[in-house]
């Protein structure tokens, strides 16, 4: 016989199948016999119902109608899935009574095992709160409810039958070479440990806000000998090369996830401004992808002595620019446009477009003109396929070309009369409008003005994560470089994301940008994951892979494993309790539970906080707080980011099938962990993590 916990299981689970099979599920309410009045009330209207009668059958309709809308608009109950109809079992002792409970993801009220929906049945917090042998008191059904948790297990049962149980008691497993079809696994319980506080954290970097690159702790000069003894010592010489080199011209950093290039990009402006003060002012621009990065350089730079220089997203200073060159202009920003309207507006061909367009109509070198270029160049299908044929053969149809004129003659006519002074109208333009139009004064009017009437011009710009910014907005930049061309490129194909823009070929991109020939530095070392992390970041790639050999890494660490589950309840439960114990035993732990959509960020982060997880915070607009704690958001979310624990959230087949932008998701995701990776999926996972990790459980 198994072990009588198994043995129990097995029981409840034939129990609960037999169940199933003679009690129907509760069903939606049928909106027959509303549609068969509505259809009497109809007919007597049509008939000439009578004048006093036509009010109360008008108002009949009316309650009818919406009683309608709401039966088929509501959401319908979902059945129980027979071949997994739970994933726990809960059982409780309260006043000395006994009571079961499963749960799974539908209720259905059964005899003696009731089955609850871990997401919304209230009883099911003490599962997710507390632990076998626990007592526990909740606020249920207005009412307190106390006693003690007899058994919390976790259960896998797949096609109907019961293949795992997960007890406080030990951890069994189907297995048909044992004499009774089941064997105890002798292993560790799954944790999450050792890593507290390896990854680079903004609160980590305060102390050195006040102390300036070149100068020793009590603010002393150092002799100007640009070895700068502060950097030396933290960084490679293939780093301090970069770092290093003249002011003058392009430096641009190829490395993968970790390799430093972030770390040369910052230490590169601090260098600049301890042989040129004048450096570290608003004439110096560090431009990255997104709000989170932005934020965390903002802590950064100060701490190497540099205070003045700007930090922004692109959309931030483009946005900025627009406003100043034509201030008319609605500031909102569409949020919501069409995949090839913004696939367009990014492409490489459209600063070729733009460039046609000015040859041609020959008008005055002012603001209205080139804004009218910007617009006139969207709304002609024939000279974007001009271009496109010479620039682009085949990557736009036809009929995608009218698509794009035609929403953009919409736009432009809604942008008229808000201009005009319409009230009726809403206009506003789209994030990827403003290095269009910035682009459209530069080919039209000359160079982007300051403040005055002098040529917008910058020292240095330096562009963290640059494989995610269109060609066309690095052209924009290039425009704004002083006589010096002072620039840092920094970035890596391989972690490219952007779903319309970005490019994935350097050679290629060097060349839109005029740049052919440019040297591209390469760092070969990633100090930010272990080689554990490492491998199985570069096995997600496969043929995506830059170069022959990986990344060499300076460290080892647990190894990455993979998790199945049949719910996303259990792997909630899981989690919780995993991050539960990591944050009493390392509370300045910083954590990433990461998501493929927005929708399960949702749920993980209701389930980890119904499991009172510590310090858990829902990221959605990238306003991470740098900070230890939980914090559950999207891989697209975290770019540049780095956490002591990444945990990555349904990697299935469904979600990541074996496509380039999924090999580049799930790298980007599993580089962001400097200590411990591990890898989660609800049903089967993606054939891209299957061989890539190094244990299943």
């Amino acid at each position: 016989m198994p072990d009588p916990i198994v043995d129990e299981e097995l029981r409840i689970l034939a129990q609960v199948r037999a169940a199933l099979e003679t009690t129907r599920a509760a069903t939606a309410p049928s909106e027959t016999a509303v549609v068969r009045e509505l259809e009497q009330v109809r007919d007597a209207l049509r008939e000439g119902a009578k004048t006093e009668d036509r009010p109360a059958l008008l108002q009949q309709w009316d309650r009818q109608s919406a009683l309608l809308r709401q039966l088929r608009t509501a959401e319908r109950p979902t059945d129980v899935d027979p071949g997994s109809p739970y994933f726990a079992h809960l059982a409780l002792r309260e006043n000395g009574r006994p009571l079961d409970i499963l749960i799974g993801k539908t209720t259905r009220t059964l005899p003696d095992y009731p089955i609850v929906d871990w997401r919304n049945a209230p009883v099911s917090q003490i599962f997710y709160r507390y632990r076998q042998g626990e007592e526990y008191e909740e606020e249920i059904a207005g009412r307190t409810r106390t006693g003690v948790v007899a058994t919390r297990r976790t259960l896998a049962i797949r096609d109907a039958a019961l293949l795992r149980v997960e007890a406080p008691e030990g951890t069994f497993a189907r297995d048909p070479a044992a004499a009774d079809g089941w064997s105890r696994l002798e292993i560790a319980r799954p944790a999450l440990g050792g890593g507290q506080g390896s990854a680079l954290r903004a609160h980590d970097v305060d102390a050195g806000g006040h102390r300036r690159l070149g100068t020793d702790v009590a603010g002393r000069a150092r002799r100007a000998d640009k070895h700068l003894p502060d950097i030396a010592g933290l960084i490679d010489p293939a780093q301090f090369d970069l770092i290093v080199r003249p002011q003058a011209g392009y430096v641009v950093i190829r490395g993968t996830a970790g390799s430093g290039k972030t770390t040369v990009a910052l230490h590169r402006i601090a260098y600049l401004a301890y042989d040129d003060p004048a450096i570290d002012s608003s004439h110096t621009l560090f431009l990255v992808f997104s709000p989170a990065l932005r934020d965390y350089v903002s802590h950064v730079l100060p701490a190497l002595g540099v205070a003045r220089v700007q930090v922004r997203t692109f959309p931030e200073w483009a946005a900025e620019q627009v406003r100043r060159l034509w201030p008319k202009l609605p500031r909102a920003i569409r949020e919501t446009v069409p995949g090839v309207v913004a696939r367009l507006k990014l492409h490489p061909a459209m600063d070729a477009a733009l460039a046609l367009q000015v040859a041609r109509v020959e008008a005055k070198a002012t603001p209205a003109q080139a804004f009218d270029d910007w617009a006139s160049v969207l709304t002609q299908p024939a000279l974007l396929a001009e271009v496109l044929a010479q620039q682009a053969p085949g990557e736009f149809s036809a009929d995608e070309l009218e698509r794009v004129a035609d929403w953009a003659r919409r736009r432009h006519e809604e942008l008229l009369a808000w201009l005009g002074g319409d009230p009726h109208v809403e206009a506003a333009l789209e994030q990827e409008d403003l290095a269009l139009l910035l682009r459209a004064w530069q080919h039209r009017v000359g160079p982007l003005p300051s403040g005055g009437e002098r040529p917008l011009r910058y020292k240095h710009v330096a562009i963290d994560e640059v494989q995610d910014f269109s060609p066309l907005e690095v052209q924009v930049l290039l425009g704004c470089l002083d006589r010096r061309r002072s620039l840092t490129l920094a970035g890596d194909t391989q972690q490219h994301i952007s779903a319309e823009g970005g490019f994935t070929s350097w050679s290629a991109f060097l060349d839109r940008l005029g740049l052919e020939g440019a040297a591209v530095s390469t760092l070969e070392v990633s100090y930010r994951c272990t080689h554990e992390i490492a491998t199985f970041a570069d096995a997600v790639l496969g043929p995506l892979r830059e170069d022959a050999t990986p990344a060499r890494t300076v460290r080892s660490g647990p190894p990455v494993e993979l998790f199945r589950y049949t719910d996303h309840g259990a792997a909630v439960a899981s989690l919780a309790d995993a991050l539960g114990d990591l944050a009493r035993q390392e509370p300045l732990a910083s954590v990433a539970v990461l998501t493929p959509s927005p929708e399960l960020s949702a749920i993980y982060a209701q389930g980890l906080t119904t499991g009172e997880v510590p310090r858990l915070r829902r990221v959605e607009r990238q306003d991470f707080s740098f900070a230890p704690g939980v914090e559950v958001t999207e891989i697209e979310q975290v770019k540049g980011l780095e956490f002591d624990y990444v945990v990555l959230v349904e990697v299935s087949t469904s979600h990541f099938p074996d496509t380039p932008a999924a090999r580049r998701r799930l790298h980007v995701g599993a580089t962001r962990a400097v200590h411990q990776l591990w890898v989660v999926s609800v049903g089967t996972p993606s054939a891209l993590v299957r061989d890539a990790a190094g244990g299943v459980a």
